[in-house]
């Protein structure tokens, strides 16, 4: 057929006349990509969050024995000094403890991890001449990565001593070590071994013999040496000396001394023992001690395989340790993992099907097909892009999978819908192919490029949330660039072969009949070998092909030829008589009212404000804390105490839980706070860790009701602090409600915070479960104050009464002793009899030879120095240099975090405050007010890209205005939206759903444009002057006819490949096709996470589509008319 006059004035595509003139050549590139695709998905490695590399840096440095004012002065200023002169450093955070020092740098978003180190261990260089020369080892600098935490814990328990589980552990380990995937295995729940010399006093001091005769003794036994190479005739023999210990009694029967012929060995003077250290720590499972074994994965790894070889290494020890040892996996991430993975594949199936059907029915059986088969096409070539960027498969980029549902088709229906336009005109496929593709290619590109452009401002998102959240555009922008190159390269391809009129005369009844009948026969076949999803699928093919032809072509035609028609005629007289008159003029006042009359709104029914969305516990934390100071042994039994109170409190719900675990000293911090990370455990912490099953399996119980209930049952201790925590979603933020108040002075800051507590208990603010401070005021210590002179007069120095105290205490590692490959430490110190007595401690002598006359003399402690009680503070914590304390808070469940922090600011303005103090709100809140002006940001630069692409493409100011109105539009739908359902706004979520719908709106808007543009053109054909009003009118209502159908269709797919997340649809379609087990639930934590970004954009689409049906054409015209007005055309 030949061109008409209109079709002429069409440029082709020459792309994809390319590919049109290569035709297998294409096809042989797509059943590449389809295999390497497949591979590659199967390949990635599979997590619940992404890894992300956090740019910073800690340095910890020990200095024993000095308090926490001490250690500030002596270590953490000195190295913070230095590090404050790194320019890329964003912040310093530092915690000086009872003898250790944290510091914590931040730096800039982006920094590389290596080159941040480098320079941090530089400033730690400089610092040293500031610091202690007897300092016992150099400062440990290491970063902070999220793959360091273990994602699962094997435990094991039974009628077995902790010795002997141990035992088990340590065969369990080697095994895991075994494996590739493990970057570090520790065994917990049990401490580390040690030899320990614990010294009688009178003994040692009636022999005239001090520590230091005994550190002598075994340093200079304790060894082996290399004494060279011996030539003996031709041979050179190497000289090695053996005197390491090789038992327990070697050491007790060392000789410490042989004054005047009177031999004293060690056991004389010593209890020698080999044993744990002095317990730290407990854990335990469901009340019963436990040993766990925990796993830490390499990065990248495959988690849900990790979990597969940690399985199999069980197995593989089963058969080396007893049958009544349990051994239960707790705290796995692979889960979850696994959960999350799996019901975001079942919402991009359900988003398929539910947009293949809609496609059935606006393009038919044939032309769905081709637009639904670019959805898994785009899929595979993203999932090859990301394996060569090393990028692993997570719920962000399966998440940007399921937004990229709707959007990816959209190239894929207005190609589609084009070429068919062109076919049913009389014209051959490959030249229907041709039009189609020439007439909208530069059109579809722009507003791939539209879209692209909204996504690029967030794949330079900074800090922790923004490198957690990147990932989502990143995944956006590849499916996308994905499914343009399926639109314009393999799509013309597959049409120009397959593409026809669909209808069903002269079909061939009888051959589906038996295209069907073999389908089956193949799928029973697969069946019977056990192949059941292979058999499932075949089956369901060939109910498709029967339900094809007596459902879907039928309805389909009845639908297009019927319903889509009236529906275009209709809207066509519809839209020519808004274009009549002055009604384009009300259209648009009616546009603005109803802009500002949403705004009006949101100022007298704001929506509730959060930072990220408010999931359901997945699992629950009990956090205890006793008095600073409080022995493990003390913690661990009033813990007990607890337990009882959570075991009867959840017994209703035993059905839902998991495992109940508890640590007592160790593990017993919150994880989803980032201030840990400068935190130590300590003996008076506990924490009862309560894991739930996944979602599915909790029938229907809201387990939010359960920690309401925890917190009603759970009584409150006078000074003991309850406080109760759960998992959440997003990145660690920080506390709730966490106010940072810093100042010069550490007393006068203690006082003012002690009262902003006391201010704002006194408010009765609603939602606060209970403030508390990262400071105590009132750990207890023993001073020693003595005579420096009377001191010297003895012939002692502080150092000699400091090394004495402390070793008399804590204790000195004074060598190794080696069994096969382990070493244990040698430790020196007190027998417990005498080491917590204050009167022996007092009354002990310090035993030393006089330098002058040589010799040995006994001073006791006591008749330079005395003892007294008191207390002190248990840290200095600083921020960027300034001591800084932080007062926070959870915020019980039902009451808004922001509306609770609101509250809080307006009481603390009235609050007075002497000069040099502030306050500022830290935690989630400061998170908020950056995120969300960083997002502000980020909408404003999306707009400024989009304007200049359609600039670009249209070579005018006024069009492109047109089309941005479409954004505005989209707003009102989305606050309305969120008004009427009485939705939250989450800052993250909901603004990202916002700056998608930029891209989204605009490209039916530019489309639209775009072919009333080309509608003047052909009408301006042999015409010399410009159109009359009137025939603009028809282009636009021609245009508006013509691209009803893609612009329905377009908003409909994205909403629908939406929906699935949205109200948490999940079928799990691999189970019905491999064991025929329907598994269906609405809910979970998919779509509690992304089910506001899903409305957002389902809420803002709808609206502005019909809408942009509506305004666009009459924004149009009165450009027209003003153009004409001003002479400007």
């Amino acid at each position: 057929m030949k061109k008409s006059r209109e079709d002429k004035v069409i440029n082709q595509f020459g792309l994809s006349n390319f590919s049109l003139r290569n035709r297998i050549t294409v096809v042989l590139i797509l059943f590449m990509l389809v295999v390497l695709g497949v591979s590659a998905y199967n390949n990635l490695p599979k997590e619940s969050y992404p890894e992300v590399e956090q740019s910073t840096v800690l340095v910890g440095t020990p200095y024993p024995g000095n308090s926490p004012s001490d250690i500030e002065n002596l270590i953490t200023r000195p190295i913070e000094k230095e590090i404050n002169t790194i320019s890329e450093v964003k912040e310093i955070r530092s915690t000086s403890i009872q003898g250790y020092s944290t510091i914590v740098a931040e730096f800039d978003s982006g920094t590389d991890i290596e080159y941040a180190k480098s320079k941090v261990k530089d400033a730690v260089e400089k610092a040293q001449v500031n610091l202690p020369q007897d300092l016992p080892r150099e400062s440990d600098i290491y970063e902070i990565s999220f793959s360091d935490f273990p994602v699962m814990s094997v435990t094991l328990s039974g009628s077995y001593s902790i010795e002997t589980l141990e035992t088990y552990g340590e065969i369990l380990k080697d095994e895991l070590e075994i494996i590739n995937d493990i970057s570090k295995v520790e065994i917990g729940g049990v401490e580390e071994k040690e030899v320990a010399i614990k010294v009688n006093p009178f003994e040692l001091e009636a022999r005239s013999l001090s520590f230091t005769d005994i550190e002598n003794a075994i340093k200079y036994e304790n060894i082996s040496v290399s004494g060279g190479n011996l030539l003996e005739k031709d041979m050179r023999r190497s000289v090695r000396l053996i005197g390491e210990f090789k038992s327990i009694d070697d050491i007790k029967n060392i000789i410490i001394s042989n004054k005047n012929n009177k031999i004293v060995f060690l056991k004389d003077v010593a209890n020698v023992d080999f044993g744990y250290k002095e317990i730290e720590s407990y854990t335990r499972l469901s009340g019963k001690p436990v040993i766990s074994v925990d796993i830490s994965k390499r990065s990248g790894t495959n988690l849900l395989l990790l979990n597969d070889k940690v399985n199999l290494a069980i197995d593989n020890i089963k058969n080396q340790i007893p049958n009544d040892i349990n051994i239960i996996i707790v705290n796995n991430q692979s889960q979850n993992t696994k959960e999350q993975v799996s019901t975001l594949e079942n919402s991009i199936f359900s988003g398929v099907i539910l947009v293949v059907l809609v496609l059935m029915f606006f393009l038919g059986v044939r032309n769905a097909l081709f637009v639904g088969l670019s959805i898994p096409l785009s899929m595979c070539i993203s999932f090859i892009i990301l394996q060569l960027f090393g990028i692993t498969v997570n719920m962000m980029i399966l998440f940007s999978l399921v937004i990229s549902l709707g959007l990816l088709v959209d190239n894929g229906i207005v190609v589609t819908e084009n070429i068919y336009r062109f076919l049913e005109k009389g014209y051959s496929r490959i030249e229907a192919t041709k039009l189609g593709i020439g007439e909208i290619a530069y059109p579809i590109i722009t507003s791939t490029a539209t879209t692209l452009a909204v996504f690029v401002p967030l794949a330079f998102w900074p800090g922790l949330t923004g490198k957690f959240m990147s990932f989502l555009p990143i995944g956006i922008i590849v499916t996308l660039l994905s499914s343009l190159f399926v639109a314009l390269v393999i799509n013309p391809v597959m049409i120009s072969y397959l593409m026809r009129i669909e209808d069903n005369r002269g079909k061939d009844f009888r051959k589906y009949i038996q295209n069907s009948i073999v389908l089956v026969v193949l799928g029973i076949l697969f069946i019977v070998f056990k192949l059941f999803w292979v058999g499932n699928v075949l089956i369901f093919i060939s109910l498709f092909i029967l339900s094809n032809y007596f459902i879907f072509v039928p309805l389909s035609k009845t639908f297009r030829e019927k319903y889509l028609k009236a529906l275009e005629n209709k809207y066509s007289k519809f839209l020519n008589f808004l274009l009549l008159g002055r009604k384009p003029y009300y259209v648009i006042i009616f546009s603005v009212f109803l802009l500002f009359g949403t705004f009006q709104l949101l100022q007298l029914y704001p929506p509730k404000v959060l930072f990220f969305p408010e999931n359901r516990p997945n699992y629950i934390n009990v956090f205890i804390e006793l008095p600073v100071g409080t022995d493990v042994d003390e913690t661990n039994r009033f813990t007990k105490v607890i337990e009882e109170e959570v075991n009867k409190s959840v017994s209703s719900f035993k059905s839902i839980i998991e495992s109940i675990v508890t640590y007592v000293g160790k593990r017993t911090l919150n994880v989803n706070d980032p201030a840990v990370l400068s935190m130590r455990d300590t003996p008076n912490r506990a924490r009862i860790n309560i894991n739930f099953y996944e979602f599915e399996k909790r029938n229907g119980i809201n387990t939010t009701d359960i920690l309401e209930k925890l917190r009603d049952d759970i009584d409150q201790y006078p000074g003991v602090s309850i406080t109760f925590g759960k998992d959440r979603k997003g990145p660690p933020v920080g506390g709730e409600i966490s106010i940072e108040i810093s100042g010069p002075e550490f007393e006068e800051l203690i006082s003012q915070v002690e009262n902003i507590r006391r201010y704002i208990n006194e408010s009765n603010i609603p939602g606060i479960e209970k403030l508390g401070l990262d400071l105590s005021t009132r750990k207890p210590e023993l001073l020693i104050d003595f005579d420096r002179d009377r001191l010297r007069r003895y012939g002692l120095s502080t150092g000699m009464l400091a090394n004495e105290l402390r070793t008399s205490l804590f204790g000195k590692e004074i060598s190794k002793y080696k069994i096969g490959e382990d070493d244990y430490k040698i430790q020196l110190r007190l027998d417990d009899e005498y080491r917590y007595d204050v009167n022996a401690l007092l009354n002990k002598n310090i035993t030393f030879r006089n330098q002058s006359d040589g010799r040995t003399y006994q001073v006791p402690i006591s008749s330079f120095a005395s003892m007294k009680m008191s207390n002190t503070f248990s840290s200095v914590k600083r921020k960027d240099l300034d001591k800084v304390i932080t007062i926070s808070s959870n915020v019980i469940s039902g009451y808004n975090p922001t509306e609770v922090n609101s509250k809080i600011d307006m009481v603390l303005r009235n609050f007075p405050l002497p000069s040099g103090y502030s306050y500022k709100f830290g935690g989630e809140q400061q998170e908020q007010e950056e995120e969300m002006a960083f997002l502000s940001n980020a909408f404003m630069i999306a707009l400024f890209l989009v304007f200049i692409i359609i600039v670009a493409q249209f070579n005018k100011i006024i069009t492109p205005l047109i089309i941005m109105s479409s954004i505005i539009l989209s707003t009102i739908g989305v606050f309305l939206g969120l008004l009427i359902f009485n939705m939250d706004f989450v800052v993250v979520m909901t603004m990202i759903g916002v700056i998608s719908l930029i891209g989204i709106v605009v490209n039916n808007a530019i489309v639209l444009i775009d072919f009333i543009e080309l509608n003047r053109k052909r009408k301006m054909i042999g015409k010399k002057v410009q159109l009359s009003i009137e025939e603009v009118m028809e282009c636009i209502t021609e245009a508006g006819r013509t691209r009803l159908r893609p612009v329905i269709l377009t908003a409909l797919t994205t909403i629908l490949g939406l929906m699935p997340l949205a109200i948490g649809m999940n079928f799990d379609f691999v189970s019905f096709f491999k064991f025929y087990e329907i598994n269906f639930y609405l809910g979970g934590d998919n779509m509690v996470f992304f089910g506001p970004i899903a409305w957002a954009i389902i809420f803002g689409l709808s609206f502005a589509t019909f809408l942009t049906l509506l305004v666009i054409p009459s924004m149009y015209l009165i450009q027209v008319k003003l153009n004409r007005y001003l002479g400007l055309s």
